[in-house]
């Protein structure tokens, strides 16, 4: 075994498209980033503090995505599938410069940010790559829906979801996040929505974006994709989707269980709240891999095999 290094992504890469809630067309471009930068946002269309670091205490809304902000009041929204797509391919630094407010959502899934950075390859830094690791069980429930971390040697994700609707019903789905599993279970998970909500939202100058080709959109009893889904539980894997980019704004990989009963974003913000409100919940630990994955300065996204020192 050998120690786990930092990474980030080899040149820079720019994605382009519309915002889900904003209906704005944004550009967007990664950039390599040095050992221990993490994960930050760039405003370039702002004049004043233009830098968002992407952290759980920087969170400012999450409602119906998740939004960084700094004090200033610059912010940006939707953030929760690149977070994940970045997670899921191990980037730990990246500067993300955004010309908008939103995160553009390309096809509902993390994919196109997957194959974005696949396009380009990953760089191995020199430092080593550390994350944090739950020590003991932290939980919250709040209206019927629940959300724990819990320890556990490697990174899982698990969940459940009900919806009165004859495609959805009750779905549950757990990954680790091994051998490629988010690239093959997770990443292709659109985001959906209801017809009449998204009728709803749009009154409201929300949901401006939104259409079937970024997202999957339900009628009273069916789905209205002509394509239909790529996945029979499409739903709740997005929804662990949705968590593995909002828990990695942990400021790094989270070693533990996660589960959470029709959790969203608020509950996944507030789990990392209460994980962090005392050092006997969490400690940071270093990662290591088998020695036969290391040497290479490009990686495929998503091919890591993480665990605990």
């Amino acid at each position: 075994m050998t120690g786990y290094a930092q990474k980030t992504i080899c040149k820079p890469v720019t994605i382009n498209g519309i915002g889900l809630h904003s209906g704005r067309y944004t550009h967007m471009t990664l950039r390599p980033a040095e050992a221990d930068t993490g994960i930050v946002f760039i405003r370039t269309d702002v004049k004043d503090d233009r830098v968002i670091p992407a952290r759980w205490d920087h969170v400012v809304d999450t409602r119906l995505c998740t939004v960084v902000g700094n004090t200033d009041g610059a912010s940006v929204g939707t953030i929760e599938h690149l977070m994940s797509a970045l997670c899921g391919c191990g980037i730990d630094n990246v500067t993300i410069e955004i010309d908008g407010p939103e995160v553009p959502v390309m096809d509902g899934s993390a994919m196109p940010f997957v194959e974005a950075i696949d396009s380009i390859g990953i760089k191995t830094l020199s430092a080593p790559r550390r994350a944090i690791r739950v020590l003991r069980e932290v939980s919250l429930e709040q209206d019927g829906k629940r959300v724990s971390l819990k320890p556990a040697p490697m990174s899982i994700y698990s969940g459940e979801i009900e919806f009165d609707h004859a495609e959805i019903g009750r779905q549950t789905f757990s990954t680790s996040l091994l051998n490629g599993n988010f690239r093959h279970d997770i990443a292709q998970a659109r985001t959906f929505g209801f017809l009449h909500e998204v009728n709803y939202l749009r009154t409201q100058g929300l949901a401006l974006g939104g259409s079937m080709d970024n997202a999957i959109v339900l009628g009273d009893d069916k789905v209205m994709n002509p394509g239909g889904l790529r996945f029979a539980d499409e739903f709740i894997r997005h929804k662990l989707l949705d968590a593995i980019g909002d828990l990695y704004l942990a400021g790094g990989p989270i070693l533990g269980a996660y589960y959470g009963v029709k959790a969203g974003h608020a509950l996944n913000n507030r789990i990392l709240h209460e994980l962090f409100s005392s050092r006997e919940n969490w400690t940071i630990t270093d990662m290591t891999i088998p020695a036969e994955q290391t040497g290479a300065s490009r990686t495929p996204a998503g091919s890591e095999s993480l665990l605990v020192a």
